[in-house]
C-alpha cells in the first residue's frame, strides 16, 4: 500500500537529517528512528490532494505523516525541530547537520502547511483542483560519507593489463570513515538528549518561579490575616476572662458561649493557615532543586560542546590526511600511468623488432 501511495505523489522538497521520536512512556525523552542520517521528503498527491512527509529507512517507512493546517513546526534549538502528529498520536524530532538546513526546512513546512490549508478550503468549497503545487526543490549536500568516498578504480587497457589500488589503503580509508561517521552521530545524539532536557527543565522552572511568587504574595496576605486573627483571638480571650473573672455580674451565658464559639474557629483557622504555610515553605525548596538540576543541565550542555568542538577539530585533522593520503595516491597513479605508457612503447617497440626479425629470418 505504501508503494502504491509513492507511485502517484510526486516529492517536491527534500532533505537529510536525524529522525527521532518522542518516547511514548515518558513523553520526555527522544528515541531515534535511524542510525544515521536519512532523507526527509515532503509529497504531493494529485489524486486526493494531500501534502504528506515521508521518511524511509531501508524498507521500513520511518515517518509516514499527512501534513494539516493545524500542524506546527518548532525550532527548539539551532539545528533540531519538532512537529506533532495527532493522528499518530507521536512527536517527531529532525537534527539537521547546519541551522541553514533547518531554517530551509522550516520555511518549506510553513509553505506546505498554508498549501494544504488552501487545498481543504478548496475542497469544503467543492472546487477540483487538478494542478499541483510545483515547489522548487534546493539540492542539500550529501553525507559526510559521500563526500569521503574513494576514487574508482583506474584499469589500463591491454593484454591482461589491469591496475588496482592497495587493499591496505582502502581498509585504512574505510575504517577511518566509519569511525568519523560514530563520531558524529553520537555527538549529535547526545547534544540533542541535553539541550532537550535543558529545554524541559527550563519550562519546569518557569511555571515553578510563578507559582512560588503567587505563593509568597499569597504569605504575606496570610500573615496580615494571621496577625488580624491572633489579635482577635486575644481580645476574646481577655472578654472570657473577664466575663470569668465577674461572675454573673457580666453578660449571660448565652453570650459567654458564643464568644467561647468563635475562639474555637479562629483557633482552627490559624491552624489551617499554619499548614498552609508549611506547604508553601517546602515548594520553596522543590524550587531551589529544580534550580540545582538546571545548572547541572547546563554544565553537561557546556561539556558536551566542549567535546563536539573537540570531535569537530578531530574531524578536520582527519580530512586533511585523508586529502593528503588521497593527493599522495593521485601523485602516485599518475607517476605509474607514466610508466605504464613507457613500457607500453618499449612493448611495441619490441614487438616491431621482434617483426624484424621475423622477415629477415623468413628472407
Amino acid at each position: 500500500m505504501f508503494s502504491h501511495h509513492r507511485e502517484r505523489e510526486q516529492p517536491i522538497f527534500s532533505a537529510r537529517a536525524h529522525v527521532f521520536q518522542i518516547d511514548p512512556a515518558t513523553k520526555r525523552n527522544w528515541i531515534p528512528a535511524s542510525k544515521h542520517a536519512v532523507t526527509v521528503s515532503f509529497f504531493y498527491d494529485a489524486n486526493r490532494n494531500v501534502y504528506r512527509i515521508i521518511s524511509v529507512g531501508g524498507t521500513k517507512a520511518i515517518i509516514n505523516c499527512t501534513v494539516t493546517p493545524s500542524m506546527t513546526f518548532t525550532k527548539t534549538s539551532q539545528k533540531f525541530g519538532q512537529w506533532a502528529d495527532s493522528r499518530a498520536n507521536t512527536v517527531y524530532g529532525l537534527g539537521f547537520a547546519t541551522e541553514q538546513q533547518l531554517h530551509q526546512f522550516s520555511d518549506k513546512f510553513k509553505e506546505v502547511k498554508d498549501a494544504a490549508r488552501l487545498a481543504r478550503e478548496k475542497s469544503q468549497d467543492k472546487e477540483l483542483v487538478n494542478t499541483a503545487l510545483t515547489i522548487a526543490a534546493p539540492q542539500f549536500s550529501q553525507d559526510l560519507s559521500d563526500e569521503l568516498q574513494s576514487p574508482p578504480v583506474m584499469c589500463v587497457n591491454g593484454p591482461e593489463d589491469k591496475l588496482f589500488r592497495s587493499q591496505s589503503a582502502d581498509i585504512t580509508l574505510s575504517s577511518e570513515k566509519e569511525r568519523i561517521k560514530k563520531m558524529l552521530s553520537e555527538g549529535s545524539i547526545c547534544e540533542m538528549n541535553v539541550e532537550a532536557e535543558l529545554f524541559t527543565l527550563q519550562d519546569s522552572n518557569s511555571k515553578l518561579v510563578a507559582a512560588l511568587h503567587e505563593a509568597n504574595a499569597n504569605v504575606e496576605q496570610w500573615k496580615k490575616q494571621l496577625a488580624a486573627y491572633q489579635e482577635e483571638t486575644d481580645r476574646l480571650r481577655e472578654q472570657v476572662a473577664e466575663l470569668e473573672t465577674h461572675g454573673g455580674h457580666g453578660p449571660s451565658d448565652l453570650l459567654k458561649d458564643e464568644l467561647t464559639q468563635s475562639l474555637e474557629e479562629l483557633e482552627a483557622l490559624l491552624k489551617a493557615k499554619d499548614e498552609e504555610i508549611h506547604i508553601l515553605q517546602s515548594k520553596k525548596v522543590e524550587y531551589h532543586e529544580m534550580e540545582h538540576d538546571r545548572d547541572e543541565a547546563i554544565h553537561r550542555l557546556r561539556e558536551t560542546e566542549m567535546r563536539n568542538s573537540e570531535l569537530e577539530r578531530r574531524i578536520q585533522n582527519t580530512e586533511q590526511n585523508l586529502n593528503s593520503s588521497l593527493e599522495e595516491r593521485d601523485r602516485m597513479d599518475a607517476e605509474i600511468q607514466r610508466a605504464i605508457e613507457i613500457l607500453d612503447i618499449k612493448i611495441f617497440d619490441l614487438n616491431d623488432l621482434r617483426q624484424s626479425l621475423v622477415k629477415l629470418i623468413d628472407k
